[in-house]
């Protein structure tokens, strides 16, 4: 008996020495990590070329079609304010589980919705799923990567993830809308959801940390948003009341933002400028990028008859340069500090848009495509300079918050510019198309002039 209960507590002991001797490979950590923040990203962009065959399925016009899109990113985007904190709070690991579980059962509700309404909320699902992944996603490689430059090399990996994703996102759409359904795209992120959690079996479980929320704020924020792309997309009578409350909204959340001791947007951060022309450069581009391709996506289908798999192709040409351009970015960033390559990408971007005003119907799908290229060009060369910039503009213990309040803006912006074009287009193609492309271009030239004031030193 006395045997027994000496060595009881040896083979309770021994699994929590074997299991701190032996960690789990930080490679499948990083690996989940980057799979989930790349299945995000897809979902982003894969759906734009699938958009014509969703609209005659679910007999959807073009407020609906907008909504398939800006129903997923505005979730995203307006919770992403908050998720990093609730990520602490429950450790990264369970939250990325728990993410990752709730996207993908909301991509297999995608795959079987029967009609639109069912299909734009699960599309709301999985833009919260999504808030609720990238943050974790960050945390856990940085969790697993003790070593700074380690852990600067696996960022490098994680990000390049994303950017690949989003890249291949139009080819994808088009490929299993072609060759399948446009309920493929969204049925291929069930085994790419399973994986990830059977990856993260092997990662080691995050510290929960106590991380305040600002609940008030947040909702604020939430009804601000819906309330201005509901009034953008269906206009009318019921658009005129959305956007009255919108505006209470916005006036509510700048109140509470004012007074709560934690949050979620510190309104003080805009006293620098350095911050206020990153922000703002950071939507223009998210509005000229993400818009295009919203834009031309119904053009190549819509306007040239092409097919799924044709309009996904015409993408290839851009988006195939985007991560190597971003890879460039970031060293010239690094070289020469972040307001040339931003000036430089900026003012590439605002070319590229000018040179598609003179596309139309007639116009070759080749030359279109060509014609795609300095504008997405442009857009990759900015942001890593304006994240570089940001982050330099904020102290080290704010850069998390100053993070996802740039991403917040920039997904803002490019689903808010997504209702806004869409509209256009809807009442004359071409014409919509034109003026929304002066319109981004626009901006840019705005950003262009805010950047100029921009240290010219290198980030640190």
């Amino acid at each position: 008996m006395a045997t027994k209960q000496s060595r009881s507590p040896d083979r309770l002991a021994l699994p929590e020495r074997e299991l701190g001797s032996r960690r789990p490979s930080s490679a499948l950590t990083l690996t989940a990590a980057l799979l989930g923040f790349a299945l995000i990203c897809l979902d982003a962009s894969v759906v734009n070329v699938a958009l014509p065959a969703i609209g005659s399925s679910l007999d959807a016009g073009m407020s609906g079609l907008q909504w398939v899109v800006d129903a997923y990113t505005l979730a995203f985007a307006a919770l992403m304010l908050s998720t990093g904190a609730f990520s602490d709070r429950v450790g990264a690991s369970r939250a990325y589980a728990l993410g990752t579980t709730v996207f993908t059962l909301a991509s297999v509700a995608c795959g079987l919705a029967p009609n639109l309404p069912a299909l734009i909320g699960a599309r709301v699902v999985q833009g919260v799923a999504a808030a609720v992944v990238l943050p974790a996603s960050l945390a856990l490689v940085r969790q697993a990567y003790t070593d700074p430059a380690r852990r600067a090399r696996a960022v490098a990996l994680w990000a390049a993830g994303g950017s690949a994703a989003v890249a291949l996102g139009p080819v994808a759409g088009g490929a299993l809308t072609t060759a399948w359904d446009w309920r493929g795209i969204f049925f291929v992120n069930l085994p790419v959801g399973a994986l990830i959690l059977v990856l993260l079996l092997r990662a080691p479980r995050s510290e929960r940390r106590p991380a305040p929320l600002d609940l008030p704020g947040q909702v604020t924020a939430v009804l601000a948003l819906t309330a201005l792309a509901f009034a953008v997309i269906e206009g009318g009578t019921a658009g005129w009341a959305a956007g009255a409350v919108a505006v209470v909204a916005a006036v509510a959340f700048l109140r509470i933002e004012a007074r709560t001791p934690h949050p979620v947007v510190p309104l003080g951060l805009f006293r620098d400028r350095t911050v206020v022309a990153t922000v703002a450069t950071g939507a223009a581009v998210s509005v000229a990028f993400y818009s295009m391709v919203f834009v031309f996506s119904l053009f190549f289908q819509q306007v040239q008859g092409r097919s799924a798999l044709a309009a996904g192709l015409m993408f290839l040409p851009m988006t195939g340069l985007i991560a190597v351009t971003n890879v460039v970015a970031g060293k010239l960033a690094g070289r020469h500090g972040p307001r040339l390559p931003m000036l430089v990408g900026q003012g590439l971007a605002v070319a590229g848009l000018l040179g598609l005003l003179y596309v139309d119907a007639g116009t070759p799908p080749a030359l279109v495509a060509g014609l795609l290229v300095p504008m997405a060009l442009g857009c990759a060369l900015t942001v890593p300079p304006l994240t570089a910039a940001m982050m330099d503009a904020v102290p080290a213990e704010r850069a998390g918050l100053a993070a996802g309040v740039l991403n917040a803006a920039r997904q803002v912006s490019g689903g808010l510019g997504i209702a806004v074009f869409g509209a256009l287009v809807s009442d004359g193609f071409v014409e919509g198309m034109r003026l929304s492309l002066a319109v981004s271009a626009a901006l840019l030239v705005v950003t262009f002039a805010l950047s100029c004031r921009l240290a010219g030193r290198p980030a640190r």
